[in-house]
Protein backbone atom coordinates (compact mmCIF):
# COMPACT_ATOMS: atom_id res chain seq x y z
CA UNK A 1 0.00 0.00 0.00
CA UNK A 2 1.33 3.26 -0.66
CA UNK A 3 0.52 6.09 1.27
CA UNK A 4 0.43 9.88 0.50
CA UNK A 5 -0.41 12.72 2.67
CA UNK A 6 -3.82 12.90 4.38
CA UNK A 7 -4.81 16.22 5.89
CA UNK A 8 -8.30 15.39 7.09
CA UNK A 9 -10.71 12.22 8.16
CA UNK A 10 -12.08 12.71 4.10
CA UNK A 11 -9.06 11.34 3.05
CA UNK A 12 -8.90 8.90 5.35
CA UNK A 13 -12.39 7.76 4.02
CA UNK A 14 -11.13 7.98 0.48
CA UNK A 15 -8.23 5.60 1.20
CA UNK A 16 -10.33 2.88 3.09
CA UNK A 17 -13.27 2.71 0.65
CA UNK A 18 -10.48 2.99 -2.47
CA UNK A 19 -11.44 -0.75 -3.28
CA UNK A 20 -15.21 0.13 -3.62
CA UNK A 21 -15.98 0.39 -7.43
CA UNK A 22 -14.05 -2.96 -8.16
CA UNK A 23 -16.40 -5.89 -8.09
CA UNK A 24 -14.41 -8.32 -5.87
CA UNK A 25 -14.20 -5.64 -3.36
CA UNK A 26 -15.01 -7.79 -0.47
CA UNK A 27 -19.07 -7.99 -1.26
CA UNK A 28 -18.59 -11.51 -3.70
CA UNK A 29 -20.71 -13.13 -1.23
CA UNK A 30 -23.93 -10.98 -1.80
CA UNK A 31 -26.52 -11.17 -4.42
CA UNK A 32 -26.18 -9.15 -7.30
CA UNK A 33 -29.65 -6.85 -6.00
CA UNK A 34 -27.70 -6.57 -2.47
CA UNK A 35 -24.32 -6.06 -3.71
CA UNK A 36 -25.86 -2.89 -5.72
CA UNK A 37 -27.77 -1.96 -3.06
CA UNK A 38 -25.05 -2.10 -0.99
CA UNK A 39 -22.22 -0.26 -3.50
CA UNK A 40 -24.81 2.41 -4.16
CA UNK A 41 -24.86 3.10 -0.50
CA UNK A 42 -21.49 3.73 0.24
CA UNK A 43 -21.38 5.50 -3.11
CA UNK A 44 -23.86 7.71 -2.28
CA UNK A 45 -22.49 8.16 1.56
CA UNK A 46 -19.11 9.14 -0.26
CA UNK A 47 -20.63 11.90 -2.52
CA UNK A 48 -22.22 13.26 0.95
CA UNK A 49 -19.19 13.54 3.10
CA UNK A 50 -17.09 14.80 0.79
CA UNK A 51 -19.83 17.91 0.33
CA UNK A 52 -19.83 17.95 4.68
CA UNK A 53 -23.18 16.29 4.82
CA UNK A 54 -22.46 14.37 7.61
CA UNK A 55 -25.98 13.31 8.75
CA UNK A 56 -26.50 11.86 5.23
CA UNK A 57 -23.28 10.12 4.96
CA UNK A 58 -23.99 8.72 8.37
CA UNK A 59 -27.82 6.96 7.05
CA UNK A 60 -26.06 5.88 4.24
CA UNK A 61 -23.17 3.91 4.95
CA UNK A 62 -25.47 2.70 7.89
CA UNK A 63 -27.98 1.47 5.11
CA UNK A 64 -24.92 0.00 3.97
CA UNK A 65 -23.86 -1.89 7.09
CA UNK A 66 -27.52 -3.51 7.28
CA UNK A 67 -27.10 -4.65 3.45
CA UNK A 68 -23.51 -5.61 3.87
CA UNK A 69 -22.72 -6.33 7.89
CA UNK A 70 -19.31 -8.98 6.98
CA UNK A 71 -18.08 -6.16 5.18
CA UNK A 72 -15.19 -4.12 6.77
CA UNK A 73 -15.90 -1.18 5.01
CA UNK A 74 -19.11 -0.42 5.66
CA UNK A 75 -18.86 -0.62 9.57
CA UNK A 76 -15.10 1.44 8.84
CA UNK A 77 -16.45 3.98 7.42
CA UNK A 78 -19.93 4.38 9.24
CA UNK A 79 -17.22 4.61 12.50
CA UNK A 80 -15.28 7.63 10.40
CA UNK A 81 -18.53 9.79 10.40
CA UNK A 82 -19.57 8.91 14.03
CA UNK A 83 -16.14 9.43 14.93
CA UNK A 84 -16.44 13.09 13.27
CA UNK A 85 -19.45 13.79 14.86
CA UNK A 86 -18.38 13.24 18.24
CA UNK A 87 -20.90 9.68 18.92
CA UNK A 88 -17.57 8.27 20.32
CA UNK A 89 -19.43 5.06 21.58
CA UNK A 90 -21.34 4.16 18.41
CA UNK A 91 -17.57 5.11 16.50
CA UNK A 92 -16.00 2.85 18.65
CA UNK A 93 -17.99 -0.39 18.33
CA UNK A 94 -18.39 0.12 14.37
CA UNK A 95 -14.38 0.51 14.26
CA UNK A 96 -13.87 -2.48 16.63
CA UNK A 97 -16.03 -4.46 14.19
CA UNK A 98 -14.39 -2.87 10.94
CA UNK A 99 -10.55 -4.30 13.11
CA UNK A 100 -11.63 -7.20 13.54
CA UNK A 101 -13.00 -7.96 9.80
CA UNK A 102 -9.52 -6.30 8.50
CA UNK A 103 -7.06 -6.51 10.88
CA UNK A 104 -4.64 -5.03 8.78
CA UNK A 105 -6.19 -1.95 7.42
CA UNK A 106 -4.37 1.21 7.43
CA UNK A 107 -7.12 3.77 7.83
CA UNK A 108 -9.48 1.54 10.31
CA UNK A 109 -6.60 1.29 12.53
CA UNK A 110 -5.32 5.45 12.99
CA UNK A 111 -9.30 6.02 13.23
CA UNK A 112 -10.14 3.11 15.71
CA UNK A 113 -6.61 4.36 17.63
CA UNK A 114 -8.73 7.84 18.01
CA UNK A 115 -11.40 6.74 19.35
CA UNK A 116 -9.90 4.62 21.99
CA UNK A 117 -8.10 8.25 22.77
CA UNK A 118 -11.88 9.75 23.03
CA UNK A 119 -12.58 6.84 25.83
CA UNK A 120 -9.35 7.03 27.06
CA UNK A 121 -8.21 3.94 26.67
CA UNK A 122 -4.64 5.23 25.91
CA UNK A 123 -2.54 2.14 26.22
CA UNK A 124 -4.51 0.09 23.03
CA UNK A 125 -4.72 3.61 21.22
CA UNK A 126 -0.75 3.59 21.55
CA UNK A 127 -0.44 0.15 20.45
CA UNK A 128 -2.96 0.65 17.04
CA UNK A 129 -1.19 3.54 16.42
CA UNK A 130 2.54 1.91 16.15
CA UNK A 131 0.68 -0.84 14.17
CA UNK A 132 -0.51 1.38 11.59
CA UNK A 133 3.20 3.37 11.50
CA UNK A 134 5.13 0.20 11.72
CA UNK A 135 3.95 -0.11 7.92
CA UNK A 136 6.77 -0.35 5.53
CA UNK A 137 5.08 2.58 3.62
CA UNK A 138 5.72 5.11 6.49
CA UNK A 139 2.50 7.03 6.46
CA UNK A 140 2.11 10.43 7.64
CA UNK A 141 -0.11 11.23 10.27
CA UNK A 142 -2.96 13.93 9.84
CA UNK A 143 -2.89 16.44 12.52
CA UNK A 144 -6.16 15.31 14.19
CA UNK A 145 -4.65 11.57 14.02
CA UNK A 146 -0.50 13.08 15.52
CA UNK A 147 -2.56 14.77 17.98
CA UNK A 148 -4.43 11.74 18.92
CA UNK A 149 -1.65 9.82 19.30
CA UNK A 150 0.22 12.18 20.76
CA UNK A 151 -2.21 12.55 23.81
CA UNK A 152 -1.96 8.12 23.89
CA UNK A 153 1.67 8.90 24.58
CA UNK A 154 1.80 11.81 27.30
CA UNK A 155 -1.36 9.51 28.73
CA UNK A 156 0.96 6.66 29.39
CA UNK A 157 3.74 8.41 30.44
CA UNK A 158 6.11 8.59 26.89
CA UNK A 159 5.78 12.68 26.60
CA UNK A 160 9.17 12.67 25.10
CA UNK A 161 7.62 10.36 22.20
CA UNK A 162 4.87 12.60 22.07
CA UNK A 163 6.53 15.44 21.71
CA UNK A 164 8.48 13.98 18.74
CA UNK A 165 5.08 13.06 17.48
CA UNK A 166 3.62 16.40 17.78
CA UNK A 167 7.30 18.25 15.81
CA UNK A 168 7.40 15.66 13.00
CA UNK A 169 3.75 16.37 12.21
CA UNK A 170 3.96 20.41 12.76
CA UNK A 171 7.11 19.90 10.27
CA UNK A 172 4.26 18.42 7.59
CA UNK A 173 1.72 20.84 8.21
CA UNK A 174 3.50 24.16 9.93
CA UNK A 175 0.57 26.32 9.15
CA UNK A 176 -1.72 23.85 11.61
CA UNK A 177 -2.88 25.97 14.67
CA UNK A 178 -4.52 22.68 16.21
CA UNK A 179 -0.78 21.42 16.10
CA UNK A 180 0.88 24.08 17.48
CA UNK A 181 -1.89 24.01 20.39
CA UNK A 182 -1.01 20.50 21.04
CA UNK A 183 2.31 20.65 21.24
CA UNK A 184 2.22 24.17 23.42
CA UNK A 185 -0.05 22.47 25.79
CA UNK A 186 2.16 19.45 25.82
CA UNK A 187 4.65 22.00 27.10
CA UNK A 188 2.64 23.69 29.15
CA UNK A 189 1.88 20.24 30.93
CA UNK A 190 5.79 20.38 31.45
CA UNK A 191 5.78 23.32 33.41
CA UNK A 192 7.71 24.67 30.15
CA UNK A 193 6.10 27.56 29.69
CA UNK A 194 8.83 29.57 27.73
CA UNK A 195 8.45 26.80 25.11
CA UNK A 196 4.80 26.40 24.92
CA UNK A 197 4.29 29.91 24.81
CA UNK A 198 5.23 30.91 21.08
CA UNK A 199 3.18 27.96 19.73
CA UNK A 200 -0.06 29.26 21.45
CA UNK A 201 0.87 32.42 20.00
CA UNK A 202 1.32 30.66 16.28
CA UNK A 203 -2.18 29.15 16.98
CA UNK A 204 -4.04 31.96 17.45
CA UNK A 205 -1.76 34.07 14.58
CA UNK A 206 -3.07 31.01 12.27
CA UNK A 207 -6.59 30.54 13.70
CA UNK A 208 -8.11 33.54 15.70
CA UNK A 209 -11.68 31.78 16.27
CA UNK A 210 -9.94 28.94 17.59
CA UNK A 211 -11.14 29.56 21.42
CA UNK A 212 -9.23 26.92 23.07
CA UNK A 213 -5.54 28.41 21.82
CA UNK A 214 -7.10 31.76 22.63
CA UNK A 215 -7.59 30.42 26.30
CA UNK A 216 -4.04 28.40 26.53
CA UNK A 217 -2.61 31.71 25.39
CA UNK A 218 -4.07 33.85 28.07
CA UNK A 219 -3.65 30.93 30.72
CA UNK A 220 -0.11 30.68 29.77
CA UNK A 221 0.57 34.85 30.10
CA UNK A 222 -1.27 35.10 33.20
CA UNK A 223 1.40 32.15 34.43
CA UNK A 224 3.62 34.38 33.39
CA UNK A 225 3.00 37.05 35.22
CA UNK A 226 1.90 38.91 32.40
CA UNK A 227 -2.14 39.28 33.20
CA UNK A 228 -2.18 42.63 31.18
CA UNK A 229 -1.49 40.91 28.08
CA UNK A 230 -3.19 37.99 29.33
CA UNK A 231 -6.86 39.62 29.47
CA UNK A 232 -7.59 39.94 25.51
CA UNK A 233 -7.02 36.26 24.26
CA UNK A 234 -9.18 35.37 27.33
CA UNK A 235 -11.80 37.69 26.60
CA UNK A 236 -11.80 36.27 23.52
CA UNK A 237 -12.17 32.89 24.33
CA UNK A 238 -15.14 33.54 26.98
CA UNK A 239 -17.22 35.20 23.95
CA UNK A 240 -16.88 32.46 21.68
CA UNK A 241 -18.22 29.83 24.51
CA UNK A 242 -19.76 31.94 27.01
CA UNK A 243 -20.81 28.63 28.45
CA UNK A 244 -16.75 27.65 29.22
CA UNK A 245 -16.79 26.93 32.95
CA UNK A 246 -13.18 27.56 32.33
CA UNK A 247 -12.86 30.22 30.16
CA UNK A 248 -15.15 32.32 32.75
CA UNK A 249 -12.72 31.32 35.69
CA UNK A 250 -9.66 32.08 34.03
CA UNK A 251 -11.20 35.62 32.63
CA UNK A 252 -12.36 36.03 36.21
CA UNK A 253 -8.82 35.42 38.02
CA UNK A 254 -7.10 37.80 35.70
CA UNK A 255 -9.08 40.61 36.28
CA UNK A 256 -8.82 40.44 40.11
CA UNK A 257 -5.05 40.11 39.52
CA UNK A 258 -5.13 43.32 37.76
CA UNK A 259 -7.33 44.53 40.59
CA UNK A 260 -10.33 45.13 38.74
CA UNK A 261 -12.46 43.02 41.14
CA UNK A 262 -15.81 44.81 39.84
CA UNK A 263 -15.27 42.97 36.58
CA UNK A 264 -13.47 39.84 38.01
CA UNK A 265 -16.93 39.54 39.94
CA UNK A 266 -19.16 39.46 37.14
CA UNK A 267 -17.01 36.94 35.47
CA UNK A 268 -16.71 34.86 38.60
CA UNK A 269 -20.06 35.06 39.15
CA UNK A 270 -21.07 33.85 35.72
CA UNK A 271 -18.54 30.74 36.46
CA UNK A 272 -20.71 30.07 39.54
CA UNK A 273 -23.31 29.70 37.52
CA UNK A 274 -21.62 27.33 35.19
CA UNK A 275 -20.04 25.23 38.25
CA UNK A 276 -23.39 23.48 38.73
CA UNK A 277 -22.35 20.56 36.53
CA UNK A 278 -18.62 20.46 37.73
CA UNK A 279 -17.17 17.49 39.30
CA UNK A 280 -13.68 18.46 39.65
CA UNK A 281 -12.62 19.39 43.15
CA UNK A 282 -9.77 21.57 41.87
CA UNK A 283 -11.84 23.50 39.92
CA UNK A 284 -14.45 24.29 42.20
CA UNK A 285 -11.78 25.30 44.56
CA UNK A 286 -9.93 27.61 42.33
CA UNK A 287 -13.02 29.29 41.64
CA UNK A 288 -13.67 29.61 45.39
CA UNK A 289 -10.52 30.99 45.74
CA UNK A 290 -10.92 33.71 42.79
CA UNK A 291 -14.09 34.61 44.28
CA UNK A 292 -12.47 35.13 48.22
CA UNK A 293 -9.47 37.50 46.29
CA UNK A 294 -12.00 39.18 44.81
CA UNK A 295 -13.41 40.44 47.77
CA UNK A 296 -16.89 37.75 47.62
CA UNK A 297 -15.65 35.43 50.42
CA UNK A 298 -19.58 34.69 51.00
CA UNK A 299 -20.08 33.63 47.69
CA UNK A 300 -17.01 31.35 48.01
CA UNK A 301 -18.22 29.56 51.46
CA UNK A 302 -20.31 27.16 49.51
CA UNK A 303 -17.63 26.07 46.78
CA UNK A 304 -14.97 25.95 49.55
CA UNK A 305 -17.80 23.47 50.66
CA UNK A 306 -18.59 21.36 47.98
CA UNK A 307 -14.28 20.85 47.15
CA UNK A 308 -13.65 20.04 50.28
CA UNK A 309 -16.31 17.84 51.22
CA UNK A 310 -14.20 14.70 50.38
CA UNK A 311 -11.08 14.67 52.24
CA UNK A 312 -9.49 11.71 50.02
CA UNK A 313 -10.10 13.41 46.91
CA UNK A 314 -6.73 15.84 48.19
CA UNK A 315 -3.21 14.57 49.08
CA UNK A 316 -2.55 15.39 52.57
CA UNK A 317 -0.91 18.62 52.45
CA UNK A 318 -3.14 20.55 49.92
CA UNK A 319 -6.19 19.16 51.96
CA UNK A 320 -4.51 21.12 54.90
CA UNK A 321 -3.71 24.17 52.83
CA UNK A 322 -7.33 24.27 51.42
CA UNK A 323 -8.90 24.14 54.95
CA UNK A 324 -6.79 27.27 55.45
CA UNK A 325 -8.53 28.99 53.25
CA UNK A 326 -11.73 27.72 53.87
CA UNK A 327 -11.21 28.49 57.41
CA UNK A 328 -10.11 32.53 56.33
CA UNK A 329 -13.08 32.85 53.98
CA UNK A 330 -15.31 31.93 57.26
CA UNK A 331 -13.19 35.09 59.38
CA UNK A 332 -14.08 37.13 56.60
CA UNK A 333 -17.67 36.59 56.46
CA UNK A 334 -17.45 36.77 60.37
CA UNK A 335 -18.33 33.70 61.50
CA UNK A 336 -14.73 32.98 63.53
CA UNK A 337 -16.05 30.10 65.72
CA UNK A 338 -16.95 28.26 62.60
CA UNK A 339 -12.89 29.35 61.17
CA UNK A 340 -11.95 28.38 64.46
CA UNK A 341 -13.06 24.11 63.94
CA UNK A 342 -11.59 24.37 60.67
CA UNK A 343 -8.57 25.94 61.58
CA UNK A 344 -8.09 22.73 64.34
CA UNK A 345 -8.53 20.07 61.83
CA UNK A 346 -6.07 21.72 59.33
CA UNK A 347 -4.00 21.84 62.07
CA UNK A 348 -4.77 18.20 62.67
CA UNK A 349 -4.62 17.25 58.89
CA UNK A 350 -1.39 19.13 58.92
CA UNK A 351 1.01 20.33 57.89
CA UNK A 352 1.87 22.95 60.53
CA UNK A 353 2.88 26.48 59.20
CA UNK A 354 3.20 30.34 60.18
CA UNK A 355 0.35 30.88 58.00
CA UNK A 356 -1.93 28.22 59.66
CA UNK A 357 -1.00 29.81 63.14
CA UNK A 358 -1.32 33.43 62.18
CA UNK A 359 -4.64 33.26 60.26
CA UNK A 360 -5.79 30.52 63.25
CA UNK A 361 -4.49 33.81 65.63
CA UNK A 362 -6.42 36.41 63.77
CA UNK A 363 -10.22 34.48 64.04
CA UNK A 364 -9.21 34.10 67.76
CA UNK A 365 -8.80 38.11 67.72
CA UNK A 366 -11.77 38.16 65.69
CA UNK A 367 -13.58 36.03 68.90
CA UNK A 368 -11.84 38.58 71.11
CA UNK A 369 -10.07 35.14 72.78
CA UNK A 370 -6.71 37.56 72.99
CA UNK A 371 -4.60 34.70 74.93
CA UNK A 372 -5.26 31.93 72.75
CA UNK A 373 -5.24 34.58 69.73
CA UNK A 374 -1.50 35.14 71.50
CA UNK A 375 -0.83 31.10 72.09
CA UNK A 376 -0.98 31.00 67.97
CA UNK A 377 0.82 34.05 67.03
CA UNK A 378 3.98 32.60 69.32
CA UNK A 379 3.54 29.18 67.94
CA UNK A 380 3.69 31.27 64.60
CA UNK A 381 7.13 32.48 65.41
CA UNK A 382 8.42 29.53 66.75
CA UNK A 383 8.52 28.26 63.51
CA UNK A 384 9.24 31.34 61.63
CA UNK A 385 10.70 34.07 63.72
CA UNK A 386 11.89 36.74 60.84
CA UNK A 387 8.02 36.74 60.00
CA UNK A 388 7.00 40.68 60.42
CA UNK A 389 3.51 39.95 59.80
CA UNK A 390 3.65 37.75 62.99
CA UNK A 391 5.41 40.02 65.37
CA UNK A 392 2.77 42.91 64.09
CA UNK A 393 0.20 40.60 65.05
CA UNK A 394 1.30 39.51 68.22
CA UNK A 395 1.51 43.27 69.15
CA UNK A 396 -1.65 44.16 68.59
CA UNK A 397 -2.47 41.23 70.30
CA UNK A 398 -0.78 42.51 73.55
CA UNK A 399 -1.76 45.81 73.06
CA UNK A 400 -5.82 45.02 73.15
CA UNK A 401 -4.63 43.17 76.45
CA UNK A 402 -3.14 47.05 77.58
CA UNK A 403 0.50 45.15 77.89
CA UNK A 404 2.10 48.47 75.99
CA UNK A 405 5.47 47.29 77.29
CA UNK A 406 5.45 43.82 75.61
CA UNK A 407 3.26 45.16 72.65
CA UNK A 408 5.77 47.97 71.58
CA UNK A 409 8.90 45.61 71.04
CA UNK A 410 6.77 43.51 68.47
CA UNK A 411 5.67 46.56 66.60
CA UNK A 412 9.27 47.78 66.70
CA UNK A 413 10.60 44.51 65.49
CA UNK A 414 7.94 44.05 62.68
CA UNK A 415 8.94 47.28 61.30
CA UNK A 416 13.01 46.47 60.86
CA UNK A 417 12.01 43.02 59.81
CA UNK A 418 10.28 44.52 56.74
CA UNK A 419 10.15 48.30 56.82
CA UNK A 420 7.65 48.22 53.78
CA UNK A 421 4.69 47.73 55.86
CA UNK A 422 3.16 50.79 57.03
CA UNK A 423 0.75 49.14 59.80
CA UNK A 424 3.98 49.41 62.63
CA UNK A 425 4.52 52.34 62.26
CA UNK A 426 0.81 53.48 62.21
CA UNK A 427 0.35 51.45 65.15
CA UNK A 428 3.06 53.09 66.82
CA UNK A 429 2.17 56.75 66.36
CA UNK A 430 -0.74 56.45 67.79
CA UNK A 431 0.59 53.93 70.90
CA UNK A 432 3.22 57.50 70.87
CA UNK A 433 0.11 60.19 70.88
CA UNK A 434 -1.80 58.52 73.42
CA UNK A 435 0.88 58.31 75.44
CA UNK A 436 1.63 62.14 75.23
CA UNK A 437 4.63 61.62 73.32
CA UNK A 438 3.86 63.91 70.24
CA UNK A 439 7.67 64.03 68.67
CA UNK A 440 7.80 59.95 68.64
CA UNK A 441 4.26 59.75 67.94
CA UNK A 442 4.38 62.69 64.26
CA UNK A 443 7.75 60.35 63.67
CA UNK A 444 5.57 57.10 62.99
CA UNK A 445 2.74 58.55 61.59
CA UNK A 446 5.19 60.82 58.52
CA UNK A 447 6.41 57.08 58.50
CA UNK A 448 2.82 55.69 57.70
CA UNK A 449 1.96 57.97 55.42
CA UNK A 450 4.76 58.13 53.53
CA UNK A 451 4.36 54.19 53.25
CA UNK A 452 0.90 54.29 52.73
CA UNK A 453 0.13 58.42 51.09
CA UNK A 454 -3.69 57.24 50.95
CA UNK A 455 -4.76 56.30 54.83
CA UNK A 456 -6.76 59.54 55.59
CA UNK A 457 -6.71 58.25 59.20
CA UNK A 458 -3.03 58.23 59.40
CA UNK A 459 -2.99 61.80 57.73
CA UNK A 460 -5.72 63.21 60.59
CA UNK A 461 -3.67 61.64 63.28
CA UNK A 462 -0.46 63.26 61.96
CA UNK A 463 -2.27 66.65 62.20
CA UNK A 464 -3.65 66.39 65.38
CA UNK A 465 -0.08 65.44 66.56
CA UNK A 466 1.37 68.28 65.12
CA UNK A 467 -0.81 70.61 66.44
CA UNK A 468 -0.55 69.31 69.99
CA UNK A 469 3.85 69.31 69.26
CA UNK A 470 3.32 73.14 67.95
CA UNK A 471 3.77 72.85 64.19
CA UNK A 472 0.42 74.83 63.18
CA UNK A 473 1.76 74.37 59.68
CA UNK A 474 2.47 71.02 60.02
CA UNK A 475 -0.46 69.96 61.34
CA UNK A 476 -2.81 71.72 58.52
CA UNK A 477 -1.05 70.38 55.77
CA UNK A 478 -1.49 66.96 56.99
CA UNK A 479 -5.53 67.85 57.65
CA UNK A 480 -6.01 69.00 54.13
CA UNK A 481 -4.64 66.40 52.77
CA UNK A 482 -7.05 64.26 55.35
CA UNK A 483 -9.90 66.02 53.93
CA UNK A 484 -8.75 65.25 50.64
CA UNK A 485 -9.32 61.92 51.32
CA UNK A 486 -12.07 61.70 54.10
CA UNK A 487 -14.18 64.71 52.29
CA UNK A 488 -17.12 63.46 54.67
CA UNK A 489 -15.61 64.20 57.97
CA UNK A 490 -16.52 67.03 59.76
CA UNK A 491 -14.11 67.02 62.88
CA UNK A 492 -11.44 67.31 60.19
CA UNK A 493 -12.95 70.79 59.44
CA UNK A 494 -13.59 71.88 62.99
CA UNK A 495 -9.45 70.97 63.54
CA UNK A 496 -8.60 73.39 60.54
CA UNK A 497 -11.03 75.86 61.75
CA UNK A 498 -9.33 76.05 65.38
CA UNK A 499 -5.88 76.35 63.43
CA UNK A 500 -7.10 79.16 60.99
CA UNK A 501 -8.61 81.24 64.36
CA UNK A 502 -5.11 81.00 65.83
CA UNK A 503 -3.00 82.44 62.97
CA UNK A 504 -5.45 85.09 62.99
CA UNK A 505 -7.56 83.80 60.03
CA UNK A 506 -11.38 84.39 61.26
CA UNK A 507 -12.75 84.55 57.80
CA UNK A 508 -11.43 81.47 57.33
CA UNK A 509 -12.10 79.63 60.39
CA UNK A 510 -15.57 80.75 59.49
CA UNK A 511 -15.87 78.63 56.42
CA UNK A 512 -14.41 76.31 58.08
CA UNK A 513 -17.08 76.35 61.05
CA UNK A 514 -19.93 76.11 58.34
CA UNK A 515 -18.75 73.30 56.20
CA UNK A 516 -18.60 71.25 59.51
CA UNK A 517 -21.90 72.46 60.65
CA UNK A 518 -22.97 71.57 57.11
CA UNK A 519 -21.47 68.07 57.38
CA UNK A 520 -23.06 66.98 60.66
CA UNK A 521 -26.39 67.82 59.65
CA UNK A 522 -25.59 65.56 56.40
CA UNK A 523 -24.55 62.92 59.04
CA UNK A 524 -27.07 63.34 60.51
CA UNK A 525 -29.80 63.80 57.87
CA UNK A 526 -28.47 60.39 56.69
CA UNK A 527 -28.27 58.30 60.13
CA UNK A 528 -32.10 59.39 60.58
CA UNK A 529 -32.75 58.33 56.69
CA UNK A 530 -31.50 55.12 57.22
CA UNK A 531 -33.45 54.15 60.46
CA UNK A 532 -36.76 55.33 59.12
CA UNK A 533 -36.10 53.29 56.07
CA UNK A 534 -35.37 50.38 57.99
CA UNK A 535 -38.12 50.56 60.12
CA UNK A 536 -40.69 51.41 57.20
CA UNK A 537 -39.73 48.56 55.29
CA UNK A 538 -40.17 46.37 58.55
CA UNK A 539 -43.74 48.28 59.22
CA UNK A 540 -44.41 47.32 55.39
CA UNK A 541 -43.49 43.88 55.40
CA UNK A 542 -45.90 43.11 58.63
CA UNK A 543 -48.61 45.06 56.17
CA UNK A 544 -49.02 48.29 58.66
CA UNK A 545 -49.30 50.45 55.95
CA UNK A 546 -50.44 53.61 57.60
CA UNK A 547 -47.31 53.69 60.15
CA UNK A 548 -44.80 52.29 57.03
CA UNK A 549 -46.02 55.57 54.98
CA UNK A 550 -45.17 58.04 57.75
CA UNK A 551 -41.88 56.04 58.54
CA UNK A 552 -40.97 56.19 54.43
CA UNK A 553 -42.29 60.07 54.36
CA UNK A 554 -39.67 60.79 57.24
CA UNK A 555 -36.84 58.98 55.28
CA UNK A 556 -37.38 60.92 52.04
CA UNK A 557 -37.58 63.94 53.95
CA UNK A 558 -34.25 63.09 55.12
CA UNK A 559 -32.41 61.73 52.10
CA UNK A 560 -33.88 63.01 49.08
CA UNK A 561 -32.09 60.80 47.19
CA UNK A 562 -32.64 57.76 48.32
CA UNK A 563 -34.13 55.40 45.11
CA UNK A 564 -35.19 52.87 47.65
CA UNK A 565 -37.45 54.70 50.28
CA UNK A 566 -39.32 56.48 46.81
CA UNK A 567 -39.63 52.81 45.84
CA UNK A 568 -41.06 51.04 48.67
CA UNK A 569 -43.44 54.45 49.12
CA UNK A 570 -44.80 53.25 45.81
CA UNK A 571 -45.67 49.78 47.41
CA UNK A 572 -47.60 51.49 50.20
CA UNK A 573 -49.67 53.54 48.03
CA UNK A 574 -49.75 50.61 45.53
CA UNK A 575 -51.60 48.74 48.66
CA UNK A 576 -53.37 51.27 49.52
CA UNK A 577 -55.35 51.51 45.50
CA UNK A 578 -53.77 54.86 45.35
CA UNK A 579 -52.10 54.19 41.84
CA UNK A 580 -51.25 57.79 41.00
CA UNK A 581 -49.37 58.21 43.77
CA UNK A 582 -47.70 54.70 43.27
CA UNK A 583 -47.00 55.05 39.45
CA UNK A 584 -45.35 58.62 40.99
CA UNK A 585 -42.77 57.21 43.54
CA UNK A 586 -41.83 54.33 40.92
CA UNK A 587 -40.86 57.36 38.38
CA UNK A 588 -38.79 59.33 41.25
CA UNK A 589 -37.13 56.33 42.34
CA UNK A 590 -36.56 54.83 38.36
CA UNK A 591 -35.11 58.04 38.16
CA UNK A 592 -32.73 58.08 41.35
CA UNK A 593 -31.45 54.59 40.59
CA UNK A 594 -30.20 55.26 36.75
CA UNK A 595 -26.73 55.36 36.51
CA UNK A 596 -25.73 59.02 35.87
CA UNK A 597 -24.66 59.74 32.79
Amino acid sequence: MTMQRHSSWQSRLTLLLAGVAVPCFAFAQQDNATLDQAKAAMASGITAAQKGDLAAAQNAFSNAVSLAPQVSATHAALGSVLLEEGEIDRADKELTTAHALAPSDLATDLNLARAEVAKARYITAVALFQLALSDSSKPELSPAEAISYATALDATGDASTAQTALTNALAAAPNSAQLHDALGTLYAKQTDLTNALPHFKQAVTLDPANSMAQYHLGATLLALNQPDAAIAPLQLAAKTNPNSFDFQLQLGRTLSSLGRDEEALMELHRATQLSASVTNVQSLYALALALQASGDASAALPLFAAATSDPKAWKPAEYGSALINVALAHVQTGDAKGAVQLYEKALAVGPDSPTLREDFGAAYLQRQELDHAITQFQAGLDLDASSAHLHYDLGLALKLKDNLAAAIPEFERAAALDPSLPDPAFTLGVIYMQQGKFAESAAQLKRAVELQPANGDAWALLGSTLRDSGDPAGAMDALKHAVMLQPGQPNLHIEIAALESQAGHKEEAAVERKLAADLSRAVVSHQRASFALKSGKALLAQNKLDDALVQLNTATQADPKSADAHQLLAEVYARQGKAADAALERSRAAELAAPVK
